[in-house]
Formats: structure tokens, sequence, C-alpha cells
């Protein structure tokens, strides 16, 4: 068995590997994991029960929220725009819907998979 550590989306894990012919694999979050990877973690909560969340498709900061809670939104309506990579993404609306909660707020930084907006 080896103890290895690893770095995954800025978490650092304590790994402990089995050789191949072994089964036993397992992973836990180091004490050294930054504060802030793990408050980042937390915003890949699921979105409230009966809510569909809508998710970032890559990590970025958000330049714009243009919707609040309880507003109606059609199919293609610009929910969150996402600067990454030095280019301004429109994430937006799939169907139309109401928007249940705004989970990020200007200027905050996202990783993938974080929530942003949920839609019911």
């Amino acid at each position: 068995m080896k103890n290895l550590k690893i770095t995954v989306n800025g978490v650092v894990y304590d790994v402990q590997v089995e050789e191949a012919d072994g089964s036993a694999v397992s992973a836990a979050p180091a004490a050294t994991a930054p504060k802030a990877a793990a408050a980042s973690a937390s915003k890949k909560a699921a979105a409230p029960a009966g809510g569909e969340p809508v998710t970032s498709p890559m990590p970025g900061t958000i330049v714009n929220v243009p919707v609040s809670a309880g507003q109606a939104v059609k199919a293609g309506d610009v929910l969150v725009v996402l600067e990454a990579m030095k280019m301004e993404n429109e994430i937006k609306a799939p169907h139309d819907a109401t928007v249940a909660s705004v989970a990020v707020t200007k200027g905050e930084s996202v990783d993938t998979g974080s929530l942003l907006v949920t839609l019911k």
C-alpha cells in the first residue's frame, strides 16, 4: 500500500493506493486543503427540492447576474454571464421557467459544476 498526496481542483487529498491485485483504495481531503477550495466545494450542493439546478460549465468569474428570484424567464434568456479565459459566456435558460433562487453574485469565482441558479 502506498500513501500519496494528490491535488484536484485545488483540494489536496491524502490517498492510500493498493496494488492492482488488492481492492483497497481510499481518499480523504487532507488537513492542508485550502479554505477557498472547501468553500467552493460546498457551492456544488444540490438545488432545493423540486428545483432544477443550472450549474457552471467551466471555472470562471461571475460578471453579471441579470435575473433575480421569482423572475419568469423564457428559453434562451441570459441567467448569468461568466468570464472564463478572457471571454464572456452567457449561461442561458434551457426552457421557460421561473427563477427559484440565485446562488452567485457579481465578482464571485466559481468552479465547474458550481450551482449558479435554480429554476422551477
